[in-house]
C-alpha cells in the first residue's frame, strides 16, 4: 500500500480490528463507527504508507485522552479540529501528516476526521499497534530524549464544561496537564501533541500498525458464528483462547481519568488499567501488558472492552503474545511499564 482513499468498508475493517487490538481500551465501538463514517462524509480522507513521506517531515499525533466510561465526556467534530489548527498555530514546524496515538475501536480512526477537513494524509504508522493507559506511552519514547519539549493542544467538555488550550514543556509535565483537562471536560478532550520526524516514527511507532488493524477486522467480519469469529481472529494474531466462561466479581472505578478495575472468568483473574493489564489463574501468570488480553461476546463473538463487562456475561477470554503484535519502542520502556504496578498491585516488569 502507498496511498489509498478509505472506504466505508475500510472504516468498519479498522474499527472491528482496532477494538480487538485495543486489549480492552482504545474506545466504543459504536464511538469508532460512528467517528470513521463522519470522516468520509466531510470529505476525502487518504492513508499513506510512511514511505510515502521525506524522513525530515513533520507528522503530528492525534488522540483522545481519558476515561473510557465517563458519562459526562463530550468531544465534536470543531473540537478535534480545534486542536489540529492549534497546534499548527503555536508549533514553530510545519506538520505534513497525522498519526494515530494506538490502535482501538475509536482510536485506529483517530485522525481521520481531521485529515478529511484539513487535506493531511493519515500515516499507516500508529505510534502503538495495541492501545496503552497512559500518554506517555503512546510518545514514541520521547520521554527518554533530554531536553525534549512537548507541544500539545487539547479541547472538549460540552456548555460550561467546554475547555481548550494549548501547553508546552516536559513531557510528563504537559502529559498531566491533558488529563487534569479532560477530568474537567467531563472525561475526555481531543488532543493534537508531539509533532516529530517521519525518520523518529519509523524508529519508534508501529508501521503498518492501520492495515494491522484492518486484516484483523476483515477476518473477524468475514465469519458469521460467534465461535469462528474468535477462532479467525485468534488464528490471525497467533493467540489462543484462555478461557471461555462467566464474569463474577467485576469492578469498576473511574480515578484521574481511568478505568481502573479487575473481574474473573471461571476461575481466572483479569485486572485493568483503561486496557487489560494482567491475567491470572491459580495464581499463576498467563499474560502480562504488553501481551494482548481481550474478551469476548462468548455467544455474538462481538469485542467486550473492559468497561462494559459484566457480572453473569459470558466471555471468552484470548491472549496474544507480544512478540506477535507491531508494538511501539515504549512497550519495552521499564519506567514507563512500572507505571502501571501501583494502580492494579500487580508486578507487570
Amino acid at each position: 500500500m502507498a496511498r489509498t482513499v478509505l472506504t466505508a468498508e475500510m472504516v468498519e475493517q479498522a474499527v472491528y480490528g482496532g477494538a480487538i487490538l485495543g486489549g480492552g481500551g482504545g474506545g466504543w465501538i459504536a464511538q469508532g463507527l460512528e467517528k470513521g463514517r463522519a470522516a468520509l462524509a466531510k470529505g476525502t480522507v487518504e492513508l499513506i504508507s510512511i514511505d510515502e513521506l521525506n524522513d525530515d517531515d513533520e507528522a503530528v499525533c492525534v488522540s483522545l485522552v481519558g476515561a473510557p466510561a465517563a458519562k459526562d465526556q463530550y468531544v465534536d467534530d470543531n473540537q478535534l479540529l480545534m486542536t489540529v489548527e492549534l497546534l499548527q498555530k503555536n508549533y514553530p514546524g510545519t506538520i505534513k501528516a497525522i498519526m494515530t496515538n494506538e490502535n482501538g475501536a475509536a482510536t485506529t480512526v483517530n485522525g481521520w476526521l481531521q485529515a478529511a477537513l484539513t487535506g493531511l494524509p493519515v500515516i499507516d504508522a500508529p505510534c502503538n499497534g495495541r492501545a496503552h493507559p497512559t500518554g506517555a506511552m503512546g510518545a514514541l519514547n520521547l520521554s527518554e530524549q533530554q531536553d525534549y519539549v512537548s507541544y500539545q493542544a487539547a479541547a472538549g467538555g460540552f456548555g460550561s464544561r467546554a475547555i481548550s488550550g494549548f501547553v508546552s514543556g516536559t513531557l510528563d509535565y504537559v502529559g498531566n496537564v491533558i488529563r487534569r483537562m479532560s477530568v474537567e471536560a467531563g472525561g475526555m478532550v481531543g488532543v493534537a501533541r508531539n509533532p516529530v520526524s517521519v525518520a523518529y516514527v519509523k524508529a519508534h511507532g508501529a508501521v503498518g500498525g492501520i492495515s494491522k488493524a484492518m486484516e484483523i477486522g476483515k477476518a473477524f467480519l468475514a465469519e458469521k458464528e460467534g465461535s469462528s469469529k474468535i477462532e479467525a481472529v485468534t488464528a490471525a494474531l497467533h493467540g489462543r483462547v484462555v478461557k471461555v466462561g462467566h464474569v463474577s466479581g467485576f469492578e469498576l472505578k473511574t480515578e484521574g481519568g481511568f478505568d481502573v478495575g479487575r473481574l474473573d472468568v471461571d476461575g481466572i483473574e483479569l485486572t485493568f488499567w483503561n486496557e487489560f493489564m494482567t491475567l491470572e489463574e491459580n495464581g499463576e501468570r498467563k499474560g502480562t501488558f504488553p501481551d494482548l488480553i481481550m474478551t469476548f461476546d462468548a455467544d455474538t463473538g462481538q469485542p467486550v472492552v473492559s468497561a462494559e463487562v459484566k457480572n453473569g456475561q459470558k466471555l471468552a477470554v484470548i491472549c496474544v503474545p507480544q512478540s506477535e503484535l507491531l508494538l511501539s519502542s515504549t512497550m519495552k520502556n521499564e519506567r514507563l511499564l512500572r507505571t502501571i504496578e501501583p494502580v492494579i498491585q500487580k508486578k507487570i516488569v
